[in-house]
């Protein structure tokens, strides 16, 4: 069980530099589903289970179609207002 924290530990590390790192905004918002979905867990093996899902719903599931939302309305994603013709 020790080594399966520890690997979330070090995924949940991993994640929250890459989403720092990335340049793509599609691709910091997947990822930072990801670290929901990973926090999750960590919530679950802590044994609180009604963190894990405060946290699979709000971060993974309404903050992540928020910033979806709001990268098609910028136009960021295909099929935005901008169809793309305004890359950024």
């Amino acid at each position: 069980m020790e080594i399966l924290k520890f690997i979330l530990l070090c995924l949940l590390v991993i994640c929250a530099v890459s989403v720092s790192v990335t340049k793509n905004l599609l691709s910091s918002v997947i990822i930072f589903m990801s670290y929901s979905g990973i926090m999750a867990l960590v919530w679950m093996l802590l044994l609180s289970p009604d963190l894990a899902i405060t946290e699979a719903a709000v971060g993974a599931g309404i903050s992540s179609i928020l910033f979806f939302v709001t990268l098609k309305k910028l136009g960021l994603l295909s099929g935005g207002s901008n169809d793309g013709k305004n890359k950024r």
